[in-house]
């Protein structure tokens, strides 16, 4: 069976190709995925994110730099910032 002129251009059956091909990856991805977290109902994201400043204690200077800095940062009247 011949295929007509317009699907015998190596470029449409490139094409045609590569949209198989990625449309079976992205299914075969969706559902190992949705199948992982099936199995794994203990697996949640984290909680919350930790920061390394989080355990670093600071100098009394450096608090007072960090309030000024957020100071400006922060909105005075609606909608502009300082």
């Amino acid at each position: 069976m011949a295929l007509p002129d317009q699907f015998s251009d190596p470029r449409a059956l490139t094409l045609f190709g590569l949209l198989a091909v990625s449309t079976a990856v992205w299914l075969t991805l969706g559902l190992r995925a949705r199948a992982r977290t099936r199995r794994d109902p203990t697996a949640s994201p984290l909680e919350r994110v930790w920061h390394p400043q989080e355990s670093v204690q600071l100098t009394p200077a450096e608090e007072h730099a960090f309030g000024q800095v957020v100071s400006r940062l922060s909105f005075g009247s609606p909608g502009r910032l300082r």
